[in-house]
C-alpha cells in the first residue's frame, strides 16, 4: 500500500513538474535550509515576488540589466578622454616641471 502512494506520488510529480516554476522555491528552499529560519525564508520570496511585480523582472534579470549598463557606460574612458582631466594631467605636469626647474638652478 505504502509502495503504491509513493510510485503515484512520484508518477504524479514527474508528469505535472513541467506544470509549475520548479525554480521558484529554490532560493527560499535554500535560504531555509541554510539558515533555518521560516522568517528570513519568507522574507526573501516575498521580496522577491515584490520585486518582480513592480519591475516586471525577476532579480536575477535586473542584475543582468545592470550589469550591462555598468559595461556598457565604461567610467574610467571617459574620464580619460574628458577635457578636463586633460587640464588637470597638463597642469600638474606644468608645475612639476617648474619645481624641477628651479631646484636644478
Amino acid at each position: 500500500m505504502i509502495k503504491k502512494k509513493i510510485v503515484f506520488g512520484l508518477f504524479i510529480v514527474t508528469f505535472l513538474s513541467g506544470c509549475v516554476a520548479p525554480t521558484a522555491m529554490i532560493g527560499p528552499a535554500y535560504t531555509l535550509g541554510s539558515t533555518g529560519s521560516v522568517l528570513q525564508t519568507g522574507f526573501s520570496y516575498g521580496s522577491s515576488k515584490l520585486i518582480k511585480s513592480y519591475t516586471g523582472k525577476t532579480t536575477v534579470e535586473n542584475l543582468k540589466d545592470i550589469t550591462s549598463s555598468v559595461q556598457s557606460n565604461n567610467i574610467k574612458k571617459q574620464t580619460l578622454e574628458s577635457d578636463e582631466f586633460y587640464s588637470l594631467v597638463k597642469n600638474k605636469i606644468e608645475k612639476t616641471s617648474g619645481i624641477l626647474n628651479l631646484s636644478n638652478q
